[in-house]
């Protein structure tokens, strides 16, 4: 039982934080309509700039929370006013084209400012021990990402569900055409929407620098990690988000502790079964077509 605990522990630590960082690219897919394939390295951004700002400025790890996602929701916006505004009309490809593009500047990016050697950010003190739960050793780290995983699920739900700014992101989405007849701006919300992913892609990247070694390819791993969630639950919806990110979470907790050796397998066979039988995802836009 103890071994059954740590693991759906384990895969709860993960697939929060695999929410937290592909729901970012699922609401920019839903509104914007364009597959933001630079989300990953806006998630390694969040990373570097959390090293930077605790090992090298010396600031508290709470600071860097707060401020290294505003410096990439910042440098977002200023994407998306320079290059991005001029593909929103064209085809998906186009965006996708574009946003590797930016994918390799910003690579390119860190590997001059920060090198290529791997670093390593330490959890603040607070959160450095561990406790017992559910007949196992638990790091206490992972559980303050469950909860911060727990608490933007809650956060971002009442967001679409119960405010006038999630209406507006709805309805941009459904038509925007319409919204600009009802005298929304929504130039300013297509912006916003873009930045806002990009905040989350890089508290996920906060969230994760004490736990996984910094390095210019981290940001590749995670969008390939974030595609097959978004594949999973489905492209453009924030309950299929959810979904796929806490199913990946327990095929790594799980075949991380009994399949080792085939559990770097096991995400692209479930999203290869995904695809044969629910080509949209599980909740995706026409899954049940």
């Amino acid at each position: 039982m103890s071994g059954i605990g740590a693991a759906l522990l384990n895969s709860l630590d993960i697939g929060l934080l695999l929410f937290i960082i592909a729901v970012g690219l699922n609401i920019v897919f839903g509104v914007l309509n364009i597959i933001n394939f630079a989300h990953g390295a806006l998630y390694m951004l969040g990373a570097y700039l959390a090293f930077t700002l605790i090992n090298i400025a010396g600031m508290p790890f709470w600071a860097a929370l707060l401020l290294a996602p505003i410096g990439v929701a910042i440098l977002a916006v200023i994407i998306d006013r320079v290059l991005l505004r001029f593909i929103y009309s064209r085809d998906v490809a186009d965006s996708l084209l574009l946003t590797f593009a930016i994918l390799l500047i910003i690579n390119e990016s860190v590997r001059m400012i920060w090198g290529s050697g791997i670093h390593v950010v330490q959890p603040p003190d607070l959160l450095s021990g561990s406790v017992r739960l559910l007949g196992s050793s638990v790091a206490t780290y992972s559980l303050f990402v469950i909860a911060i995983g727990l608490l933007l699920l809650a956060g971002l739900w009442y967001l679409f569900n119960r405010t006038r700014i999630g209406r507006i992101m709805r309805a941009a989405a459904l038509d925007r055409d319409m919204a600009e007849a009802l005298c929304i701006n929504t130039r300013l919300v297509v912006t916003g929407v873009f930045a806002f992913g990009a905040w989350l892609a890089a508290v996920g990247g906060v969230m994760a620098a004490p736990m996984r070694a910094l390095d210019p390819g981290m940001g590749d791993k995670i969008i390939i990690e974030s595609f097959i969630v978004v594949v999973i639950g489905g492209l453009g919806s924030f309950p299929g988000a959810l979904l796929g990110a806490i199913i990946l979470g327990l095929i790594h907790g799980f075949g991380g502790r009994y399949l080792p050796e085939v559990n770097l397998l096991l995400p692209f066979v479930g999203m290869a079964l995904v695809l044969l039988f629910k080509p949209h995802g599980i909740m995706g836009k026409g899954a049940t077509a």
